[in-house]
C-alpha cells in the first residue's frame, strides 16, 4: 500500500510540482472592462416640453456582443491583426499550457475560450485575457476592445440606415402622392374651365339673389302701376315685359346652377362640378399634410444619423501586468494531489473490498 502510495501520489506530485515550476512559463493578465451605452438625446421640442431623456445601457447589444466576444469571427479577425498563433505558441516547450504550432482555426477558438475569460452582469462585461508576455495580453485585450467598438458602431450604422431608409422611401410615396392629386386638380381645372368652382358658386348664387331681388322690385311696382294707371296703360306692358325677361334669366341661372336639371361647363351640373372640386381638394390636403409629416420625419431621421447613439463605453481601459498571475502553481499541486489521492483511495478501497469477500 505504502509503495502504491508513493508510485500513484508522491511521484506524480513531485513530477506536476517539478514541471509547474520548472517548465511551465507565466501568464499574464490584462483586463478590460465596457458596457453598451444608447444615447436618446432629446430634440429641442422635447426640451421645450420639459421632456429628458437620458441615456441607458442597451442590454440587447451588450448580449450581442457578448457572443461576439466568443465567436470565430472575432478570433479570425485578431489573429489576422496580431498572430496568435506566435502569442500563445511563445514557450519553446509547454505541452499544457501552450498553443500548438500547427493550430487549426478550431483549436484556436478552443484555446481562446480557456485565455479569454468573460464575465457578464447587469450590462457589464469584464474580459481577462492571458498572455505569456505582458505586453501581448495588453495588445489581445486592445484588439478585443477595438473590435467591440467597431461591431456596436456597425449595429448602430445599420439601424440608421435602416430608419433613413423607411423615412426616404415614406417621403417618396408622399411625394408621388401629393403630384398625382396636384395633377388631378389640374386636369379638372382644364376639362371645366374653371380655376375654383366655389368660387364661381359663390358668384352665381350672388348673381341669382340679386335677380330675384329685382324681380321683387319690378312685381311690386307693377302691382302698384296697375292700381294707378288705366287698362291700356303701356307701362304696365313695359313692365309685364321686364318681369318675364327677369324670370327668363333666373331660370338661366337656376339651370346654369343645376338646381333645375340644367348643366354648367362641361355639360355637367354645377353643383356636381362643385362636389367632385371639393373631393379633389380634400384628396390634395390630404397629400399635402401627409408630404409635410414625411418631410419632418425624414428630417428628424437624418438629424438622428448625424448623433452616433449607440457607442461602447470602456470603464476599465485594457490593464498592462507586472506580475504573473497564471498559471496558479500552488493551487493546480493541491488539486492535482488530492484528485490521486481520492483515486488512490478509490482504488484500495475497492481492492480490499474485493480481497474481503473472497
Amino acid at each position: 500500500m505504502l509503495l502504491s502510495f508513493i508510485a500513484c501520489v508522491i511521484l506524480p506530485s513531485i513530477v506536476t510540482a517539478l514541471y509547474l515550476w520548472l517548465v511551465a512559463e507565466d501568464q499574464y493578465v490584462s483586463r478590460v472592462g465596457f458596457t453598451v451605452r444608447q444615447e436618446d438625446s432629446a430634440s429641442a421640442v422635447d426640451l421645450l416640453g420639459g421632456l429628458t431623456n437620458l441615456s441607458s445601457s442597451s442590454s440587447s447589444d451588450t448580449d450581442i456582443l457578448y457572443e461576439f466576444i466568443q465567436s470565430q469571427k472575432l478570433v479570425s479577425d485578431i489573429d489576422a491583426q496580431l498572430d496568435l498563433h506566435t502569442i500563445w505558441t511563445r514557450p519553446e516547450w509547454d505541452p499544457v499550457f501552450a498553443l500548438e504550432d500547427d493550430a487549426s482555426i478550431e483549436e484556436l477558438l478552443s484555446y481562446w475560450e480557456d485565455m479569454v475569460r468573460i464575465s457578464y452582469s447587469s450590462g457589464l462585461i469584464e474580459v481577462e485575457v492571458r498572455a505569456f508576455r505582458a505586453e501581448d495580453a495588453t495588445l489581445v485585450a486592445q484588439a478585443l476592445l477595438d473590435e467591440s467598438a467597431d461591431v456596436i458602431n456597425e449595429l448602430s450604422s445599420v439601424a440608421r440606415e435602416d430608419a433613413i431608409s423607411y423615412a426616404r422611401d415614406e417621403l417618396e410615396e408622399a411625394v408621388e402622392r401629393l403630384k398625382e392629386a396636384r395633377e388631378t386638380v389640374t386636369l379638372f381645372r382644364n376639362e371645366n374651365q374653371l380655376v375654383d368652382p366655389q368660387l364661381d358658386l359663390q358668384s352665381q348664387a350672388g348673381l341669382l339673389g340679386t335677380l330675384q331681388g329685382q324681380e321683387a322690385e319690378q312685381i311690386i311696382e307693377l302691382d302698384l302701376l296697375r292700381e294707378t294707371s288705366q287698362a291700356n296703360d303701356p307701362r304696365v306692358a313695359q313692365g309685364e315685359r321686364r318681369l318675364e325677361v327677369i324670370r327668363s334669366r333666373i331660370a338661366a341661372e337656376r339651370q346654369k346652377l343645376g338646381f333645375d336639371g340644367g348643366t354648367g361647363p362641361g355639360g355637367q351640373a354645377f353643383a356636381d362640378l362643385v362636389g367632385d372640386y371639393e373631393r379633389l381638394a380634400v384628396d390634395r390636403e390630404f397629400a399635402e399634410q401627409s408630404y409635410v409629416s414625411a418631410l419632418a420625419a425624414y428630417d428628424a431621421a437624418r438629424a438622428d444619423a448625424k448623433r452616433k447613439n449607440r457607442y461602447l463605453a470602456a470603464y476599465m481601459k485594457p490593464t498592462s501586468a507586472e506580475t504573473a498571475e497564471y498559471p496558479k502553481r500552488g493551487i493546480l499541486l493541491m488539486m492535482t494531489t488530492l484528485f490521486l489521492f481520492l483515486l488512490w483511495a478509490t482504488v484500495v478501497l475497492v481492492l480490499y473490498s474485493v480481497k474481503d469477500r473472497r
